[in-house]
């Protein structure tokens, strides 16, 4: 190599990281979190700047600092709320409908009233979030729902179980959707469903936990003249309480304001993420930065869009059964013969066999970047479980029917808003679909809380065939989705194959989002 092509490519290099060692400088200056944003925002913006730019990092070293940061309080968070919002389920066969004079049908009304507000106000909190800092808006809800719960503990007829389940649906409307988009802003599409599944398998093992400390508070029933019902409630509420203190001090907000990360660092994940989705076929020059803007044009163009309400559908299809297991399974393997605190402890095998299952299809779907067969052998496995329940009358056959179905239902759930989270392109019109996929998808939790009624015990066949029915619909809704996103990215590559997005300009293509022709659907 001559001197002249030596100093040629150094001048290359330089003036391709000169942003980025711009921004280096300022690592040690003092400014606000809205400065440190809007610089790594100019430094990526800058064209010269490419993915070469920060060949020099160690991606997965990156990653590994974002999880152990990220990952542990998320699921910690996401346990206290699965555990919160299903142990009623535990109080319930530990004398909660007794002491307050229950009906049948006023529980499951207890269970349906959460519903309709935790579904309520789902798509405005993950507005609020996108406005809001999360390491603020995420704890401040927790310590609201913490309340909630312990309160729970102290109410005397149903009137106020009713009323205390409705705030608790306010509450803790903004957690679940909050985190699976909050996971979108530091993760590439790719990366995001072993995150999501480590942080939703939190659900499986909350059910797990919810059974196991059940059954030891249990033992203080009478303790300062309260029912063992009543602690779960208390002492649950207290727990959530003080750890969304701790999580107001351990939260990140966004790559761009991390400080376990250089500024290098934080430019380079701000940089994947502004790219991400993109079609790898194309030219990098014509290449768009994902639209972030907020208005009111990208809220109507996520309620317009197809794929978002017929994935819902496919949401449905698994979180019915989902629901009808976490908030009826106790008190359908009591019913099956055993003792109370059996079924407690029946439970937890059940729980931790999903959870670990969950993981590992996250893993595998990730790495060959499909999301849809693992929905579709789930909701397969599902009818196989279920199927099982209500045909037989043997004990043994019903439990292992809702084992199998209950490792295929949790897999399902961080597998389809991934692939929700995949399809959409602009952060603002993600945070508004995910909010709008999860609300509505959650409605299928006020279905399934009057799917098991007490008239229908011990086979409860009726809430078994309405899980039939909801995991067929949601097998109809998977292939309608694939059918669609297939016929979607052959017309695209077609587009660009005879060069059509050279018609249109970076700025035309970045409003567009996911409607891009530059842009490929996850299947």
């Amino acid at each position: 190599m001559d001197i002249k092509q030596h100093s040629d490519q150094s001048s290359d290099l330089s003036h391709e990281k000169g942003a980025v060692i711009h921004l280096e400088s300022m690592q040690d200056r003092k400014m606000s979190k809205a400065e440190q944003m809007h610089a790594v925002d100019a430094a990526i913006a800058n064209p010269d700047v490419t993915l070469e730019s920060f060949a020099h990092l160690d991606i997965k070293k990156i990653l590994w600092k974002i999880d152990m940061r990220l990952v542990p309080m998320l699921t910690l968070l996401y346990l206290l709320s699965f555990l919160d919002r299903g142990n009623i389920g535990n109080a319930k066969i530990e004398g909660l409908t007794e002491d307050l004079n229950m009906t049948g049908p006023e529980y499951n009304w207890a269970l349906t009233a959460f519903f309709f507000t935790y579904c309520a106000f789902e798509v405005p909190s993950n507005m609020l979030l996108k406005k809001l800092r999360p390491s603020i808006w995420l704890p401040s809800i927790m310590v609201a729902w913490g309340i909630v719960m312990t309160l729970m503990g102290m109410v005397q007829s149903y009137h106020g179980l009713l009323a205390a389940r409705i705030f608790l649906g306010i509450a803790e409307a903004g957690l679940f959707p909050g985190v699976v988009y909050y996971n979108t802003m530091w993760y590439c599409r790719y990366e995001v469903q072993v995150r999501q599944a480590i942080f939703f398998s939190a659900a499986s093992v909350a059910g797990a936990f919810s059974g196991l400390l059940a059954y030891g508070i249990s033992f203080m029933d009478g303790v300062g003249g309260l029912a063992g019902w009543r602690w779960i409630f208390i002492l649950e509420g207290i727990l959530t309480v003080i750890v969304a203190f701790i999580a107001l001090f351990t939260l990140f907000d966004y790559p761009e304001t991390a400080t376990f990360l250089t500024a290098e660092e934080r430019a380079f994940v701000a940089y994947r993420l502004k790219h991400d989705g993109q079609d790898d076929g194309i030219d990098a020059g014509v290449r768009v930065l994902q639209n972030d803007r907020m208005d009111w044009k990208t809220v109507r163009s996520a309620f317009a869009d197809w794929q978002i309400w017929v994935n819902i559908v496919v949401y449905w299809g698994y979180v019915c059964p989902l629901y009808g297991l976490s908030l009826f399974l106790p008190t359908i393997i009591k019913e099956l013969g055993f003792k109370t605190t059996t079924a407690q402890l029946l439970t937890v095998p059940i729980y931790i066999s999903a959870s670990a299952i969950t993981i590992a299809v996250a893993f595998v779907a990730d790495r060959k970047r499909i999301r849809s067969p693992f929905i579709l052998v789930g909701f397969v496995f599902q009818l196989v479980g279920f199927i099982m329940c209500i045909s037989t009358t043997n004990a043994g056959v019903t439990y292992a029917g809702i084992f199998i179905a209950a490792c295929a239902i949790y897999p399902c759930q961080p597998t389809n808003i991934t692939w929700m989270s995949n399809n959409l392109a602009g952060s603002y019109k993600r945070a508004v679909g995910m909010g709008i996929q999860i609300s509505c998808g959650n409605l299928a939790g006020a279905f399934a809380s009057n799917f098991y009624r007490a008239s229908d015990k011990p086979r409860y066949k009726l809430g078994h065939a309405l899980e039939l029915g909801f995991i067929s619909a949601g097998l109809i809704a998977t292939s309608t989705l694939v059918f669609g996103y297939k016929k979607a990215n052959a017309e695209r590559a077609k587009a660009v194959a005879n060069g059509e997005h050279n018609g249109y300009t970076p700025e035309e293509l970045s409003d567009l989002g996911d409607k891009a022709i530059t842009f490929r659907y996850t299947l």
